[in-house]
């Protein structure tokens, strides 16, 4: 390929909040974001369809650990 898309790094507060999976149980829904630590506030960045869709949000915000999936 030869313009390949450039892969933006983002940052988060690392301090005060971690990556999470936030699912739905009634339909399964998912969509990655970042809850806050102290007030357990959850803020959505995208909707997670496939596999290839939490990769590309592991690698956007440079996440390699396990990601907590909360309902």
């Amino acid at each position: 390929m030869l313009f390949k898309k450039k892969t933006i790094k983002k940052n988060y507060d690392k301090e005060s909040q971690r990556p999470v999976i936030k699912a739905s149980i009634c339909n399964g829904e998912q969509v990655a974001g970042f809850q806050d630590i102290h007030t357990g506030a959850f803020e959505e960045v995208m909707l997670i369809r496939s596999h290839d869709d939490l990769n590309k949000f592991m690698s956007t915000y440079g996440i390699e650990e396990k990601i907590e999936k909360i309902y």
